[in-house]
């Protein structure tokens, strides 16, 4: 089975030490193809250095909303710039976060949107952070209209899910899912259209149930694969084959 991790932050300092393995690892378990997502615009060079690396690696630029200090007006600008020059796979990681005190919710709506605009302008799918801000993202969505991409980690409801569907937007399930007390999320993936799922690690962070509190790697988006399988009452083998394809079919990445 090949596999894409639809978000994996292969750059961030945790891999530093290791990344060579920690790609190995991820390709010895099946997982082909990852997709790497920016969090601000000072990361941008590291990233696409990183990227470049190994075959298999796709960058996203973007600003990420729990990164909001770093940000400054001229970013956007400098976004459309490395879109134009770099033509990455998506736009992001980016979005809006309502859990962590102390963001700006009006600044955060303004980067938000700003990139929203920039995948509509270059045809970008978005990669996109919604925690506790669900509805304010298909708002924004909404607002302007044109896109399509991925709620990563995804946090909400049926119905949220089905909106998202309808706006173009597929959902990205990872390590929460694993945890017995996600079983609202785990009734919602039993259920969720299978051309709507995509799987992520979001390594380094949001580590599966196994390793808890543990450094978490692409290697372990078996362990997804497993519990939707399982979830769902599906072959793994089935949900590999359409969740590949639906990220290839959302990134543009050959088959």
């Amino acid at each position: 089975m090949i596999l894409v991790d639809s978000h994996c932050h292969l750059d961030a300092g945790e891999f530093d030490a290791d990344r060579a393995e920690v790609i190995a690892r991820a390709r010895a378990a099946g997982v082909g193809t990852q997709i790497v997502p920016a969090v601000t615009a000072a990361s941008w060079p590291k990233l696409r250095q990183t990227c470049q690396s190994a075959e298999g690696l796709h960058p996203a630029y973007g600003l990420h909303p729990m990164f909001l200090a770093e940000h400054r007006a001229g970013h956007l600008d400098e976004l459309r710039a490395w879109i134009e020059r770099e033509r990455p796979c998506a736009v992001g990681e980016c979005g809006l976060d309502f859990f962590v005190e102390g963001l700006d919710a009006e600044l955060q709506q303004q980067y938000f949107v700003g990139q929203l605009r920039l995948a509509r302008e270059f045809d970008l799918p978005v990669i996109v952070h919604a925690r506790r801000a669900v509805d304010a993202v298909i708002s924004a969505i909404r607002q302007v209209g044109g896109l399509r991409g991925v709620v990563h980690s995804f946090p909400g409801s049926p119905e949220q899910a089905a909106q998202l569907h309808k706006l173009g937007f597929l959902l990205g399930l990872g390590g929460p899912l694993t945890y017995d007390r996600a079983q609202r999320l785990q009734r919602l993936v039993a259920r969720m259209p299978l051309e709507q799922l995509l799987l992520e690690t979001d390594a380094p962070d949001q580590p599966d149930a196994g390793i808890r509190g543990e450094r978490n790697e692409p290697s372990r988006l078996p362990v997804i694969l497993e519990t939707v399988a399982r979830l769902r009452g599906q072959p793994a083998e089935e949900i590999a084959a359409q969740t590949t394809a639906n990220a290839r079919a959302l990134f543009g990445l050959a088959a």
